[in-house]
């Protein structure tokens, strides 16, 4: 408290009404203020266009835009007139923007506008947070910060091919041609009659995600193994002018057409990843059973430089497998089919790399084996031993024995990128924009994902590392 008798000068007061106006301010403006320079997120070339000579000077700052879209996906807010009532009610979030004064909020069309104009430029944002936030995942864990995940998803388009009246009219009509031909399915013939694409806008796609039909737009996305964000690929126009040779193929089969398209993007989506971030190199891919592939395991070793690979086979392309190899790739017993044992990498300086597997009755006693078989299939009392060489069949020998104990903690970390998937959808409103406009679909993605990279580097400035997935709780 004050002493009563000191005479209280300007500069006090100043000082009092100063502290007064700041211990008033939301945590979450206080720490923004205080950690995140949003002037150095931004690159010089967003400037450079933002700010060109265009025969009027900008009304609006290019950092108050970048906080007005940050702010709209920590406070969770889908609509941009909602975020615009919040800001002329709430001084605090306007004055953190930028915004001196109620008539200076702009209006929706504004930062619509802004979004379809500056999209090019947003990527480059968000491609230079994932610069910054690299070596934080490394210092978090570099075991996990090693690995590379990659699944496609849909963002669902506002469209009237959305609404479940269509899809019904389309079944009645499957119905009443089916009473015509005996036999024919409906649920299958609906599927021929979809348009390939939505009527409102071309761009939106037919789409068979997650076990059902739907209008999106259809991007890839990459993460690490702690389940941070590391690439945004949007499959528009602009990627397949980049990429030429993806061929769209249409069959009778939509789970096919699906499985089709997630490994036809691989490729593209990896290249056009290290071609924005050539330092970066990544030890393990991890997929799922959509990409095996024998020309993605080659093209992920040689062309990528993945030391090891964890994608599931697909039972579809196994089904020539060797008889003395189960569908894992194990080596199996002749006699009653049991998986052998994994003993561990074998190799000597000059010899290939090659896995030790041996009988499943082979037991250890002492420093040797014993072979306990009461009918063994060979004379050697340590019982059978065979050796696989990942180099002669990467797809079956993946840089880490399949069906191991190692192999499933591998890859229960890819339920890191559909975790991750779901935050930038709901949490973060990327899949709530009412929008078909394919300008404005992308740019709502690369921010949900530019948010949740301020995130990270929010939680390793304040040193709440633990909370790195989530920016809400870090202003909680």
């Amino acid at each position: 408290m004050r002493n009563s008798k000191r005479q209280m000068s300007l500069h006090d007061t100043y000082n009092d009404v100063r502290t007064a106006i700041e211990e008033g301010k939301p945590e979450l403006i206080v720490l923004l203020e205080k950690h995140i320079n949003f002037r150095e997120l931004i690159p010089a070339e967003f400037y450079w266009a933002f700010y060109r000579r265009n025969g009027r000077p900008r009304e609006y700052s290019l950092e108050g835009f970048i906080k007005l879209f940050v702010l709209q996906r920590i406070i969770g807010i889908e609509k941009d007139s909602t975020t615009i009532t919040v800001l002329k009610m709430c001084r605090e979030l306007r004055e953190f923007c930028g915004f001196d004064d109620i008539c200076d909020v702009p209006d929706a069309s504004k930062i619509t506008r802004f979004k379809q104009d500056f999209v090019f430029y947003i990527q480059k944002v968000f491609e230079n947070l994932v610069e910054i936030t690299e070596p934080i995942c490394r210092e978090i864990d570099s075991k996990k910060a090693d690995y590379l995940i990659y699944d496609p998803t849909g963002i669902k388009a506002y469209v009237a091919e959305n609404n479940p009246k269509f899809m019904n009219a389309k079944l009645t009509q499957a119905k009443n041609l089916s009473k015509q031909t005996p036999g024919l399915k409906p649920h299958i013939l609906v599927y021929s009659l979809l348009p390939d694409t939505s009527a409102a806008n071309p761009f939106v796609k037919q789409q068979y995600i997650n076990g059902h039909y739907c209008y999106a737009h259809k991007a890839g996305i990459l993460t690490n193994g702690l389940g941070i964000i590391r690439g945004i690929s949007f499959f528009d126009d602009d990627f397949r002018r980049r990429h030429p040779e993806i061929v769209v193929q249409k069959s009778d089969n939509p789970e096919l057409d699906k499985e089709i398209g997630d490994s036809v993007s691989l490729k593209p989506v990896l290249t056009d990843f290290f071609m924005a971030h050539p330092t970066f190199s990544y030890k393990t891919f991890i997929g799922d059973s959509a990409f095996d592939k024998i020309d993605n395991y080659t093209m992920l070793r040689d062309d990528f430089r993945f030391g090891r690979v964890a994608i599931p086979l697909n039972p579809r392309n196994s089904q020539n497998a060797h008889t003395d190899y189960d569908s894992n790739g194990t080596p199996i017993c002749p006699i009653d089919k049991t998986p052998f044992t994994f003993l561990g990498k074998s190799g000597g300086k000059n010899r290939s790399l090659r896995f030790k597997w041996v009988c499943h009755k082979s037991e250890p006693i002492g420093r040797n084996r014993i072979c306990t078989c009461d009918n063994p299939c060979t004379e050697s009392s340590y019982g059978r031993c065979t050796y696989t060489y990942p180099d002669k069949n990467f797809r079956l020998y993946p840089g880490i024995p399949r069906g191991t104990e190692h192999w499933d903690n591998l890859y229960r970390h890819r339920v890191q990128i559909e975790r991750t998937i779901n935050i930038i959808k709901d949490p973060l409103g990327a899949a709530s924009r009412k929008s078909f406009s394919q300008r404005t679909a992308k740019a709502d993605l690369l921010l949900a994902g530019i948010t949740q990279l301020v995130g990270v580097v929010l939680a390793d400035a304040i040193n709440k590392r633990e909370l790195y997935k989530s920016i809400r709780k870090l202003v909680a």
